[in-house]
């Protein structure tokens, strides 16, 4: 577990000075804004969606090293997978970071973003990372609302 702690700590630095995928893509068909006003992170999803399938990703906002690590990590992970695969993805972020804790097929199914199973151990910094996802999510279903994680 001290490793994970360790490429958690490794992880969460290099994507927050380096965030992947910070950018408006070319073509966007697909966008939602999520904010936490507990601790003022912002973000902006765009995604370009074709046939199903997530064909270009990005984000833009501010916010602590977690919800830009997220962000970043999150768009890495997404881009060119299908709308239903990316959704279960969400599913499995969401109950690594709130469910019960996992074991080690569980993190091993979860591939980078399992570095983020130590975030369960910082109740408060959980809406932090999972705030691109959910806006991610409400891009997805195109819901038109603001996503609020208070």
């Amino acid at each position: 577990m001290s490793e994970l702690r360790e490429l958690y700590q490794t992880t969460i630095l290099d994507h927050n000075k380096k965030p992947r995928n910070f950018r408006v893509p070319e073509h966007v068909n697909r966008e939602a804004q999520g904010v936490n006003p507990l601790c003022g992170d912002e973000v902006r999803v765009m995604l370009e969606v074709e046939d199903g399938v997530v064909t270009d990703v990005g984000f833009q906002g501010s916010g602590c090293a977690i919800s830009t690590a997220s962000a970043s990590m999150m768009t890495e992970t997404v881009k060119g997978k299908p709308v239903e695969e990316v959704l279960q993805l969400f599913e499995g972020f969401h109950d690594l970071l709130t469910g019960p804790p996992v074991d080690e097929v569980e993190l091993g199914e979860m591939g980078k973003l399992a570095v983020f199973a130590g975030v369960r151990e910082f109740p408060m910094r959980v809406k932090c990372a999972t705030l691109p996802w959910h806006t991610l999510k409400s891009a997805l279903e195109q819901s038109g609302e603001v996503v609020r994680t208070e």
